[in-house]
């Protein structure tokens, strides 16, 4: 039996700003793949964000990127997942030495608030330094940009990491929003000032993450559900 909680913390971006001619928000796929992983392999699952609040990045709910079923979860207030999301705590419900697993979840709009969550960095602080796991994926590694232990030291320093690419910036055309419109850190130049090591995917859209030790870290929405299967095989052994 592992000596740490097998119950799970997801992370949600309470921002919710424009993004072009969209609102960024919630990534819903990023929580929802996360959620059926943890759920399939016993945790318990509880949703946090900074302000208990939480709106969906619209794009995120075309069938681009949820299929028909999955669209219905989500919109079914009385599925496992809608309901939990829709119960979402702040951190001050929370007891973080309840949890042995954060996963942060994503979003643009994790760029904005996730680096002053204050009160998210204390739980997964309090969370890795019990012995668990901390798992982030595509934008959702803006939470580490300011996350230091209770020894001073940034949680990533010296570790590999990854998440979304520049360059998929780029080919998106959102870089000029992310630096200029809302004044904020990449993906990679947050985990440079945080002492990380960033290792980028062959290509922005692969499917790839990185686990050093108890971290683990996923590049893009295609990689929400091997992060979470990745983050629990990290965690059986402990």
């Amino acid at each position: 039996m592992s000596p740490v909680p097998q119950r799970a913390l997801i992370a949600i971006t309470s921002a919710n700003p424009d993004f072009g001619e969209h609102k960024s928000g919630l990534f819903v796929s990023e929580a929802l793949h996360p959620f059926e992983v943890l759920r399939k392999n016993g945790f318990e699952v509880d949703f946090v964000s900074e302000t208990g609040q939480w709106a969906p990045d619209d794009i995120s709910l075309g069938s681009d990127w949820l299929s028909a079923e999955e669209k219905a979860i989500y919109e079914d207030r009385s599925s496992e997942f809608r309901s939990s999301l829709d119960n979402i705590k702040t951190p001050s419900q929370l007891n973080a030495f309840d949890y042995g697993l954060f996963y942060a979840s994503a979003g643009h709009a994790s760029l904005i608030d996730y680096p002053t969550a204050v009160g998210i960095h204390a739980i997964i602080a309090s969370i890795y330094e019990s012995g668990g796991v901390i798992a982030a994926v595509c934008h959702a590694g803006a939470i580490f940009n300011n996350l230091k232990l209770s020894s001073g030291e940034y949680l990533i320093a010296g570790k590999k990491v990854t998440g979304f690419t520049t360059q998929g910036e780029e080919a998106l055309g959102v870089l000029d929003i992310i630096q200029k419109q809302w004044s904020v850190q990449t993906i990679e130049s947050g985990a440079a000032g945080a002492g990380g090591i960033y290792v980028a995917p062959a290509g922005p859209w692969d499917v790839f993450t990185v686990v050093d030790g108890r971290l683990v870290t996923g590049v893009n929405p295609q990689s929400a559900t091997k992060t979470a299967e990745d983050a629990v095989a990290v965690f059986k052994p402990l």
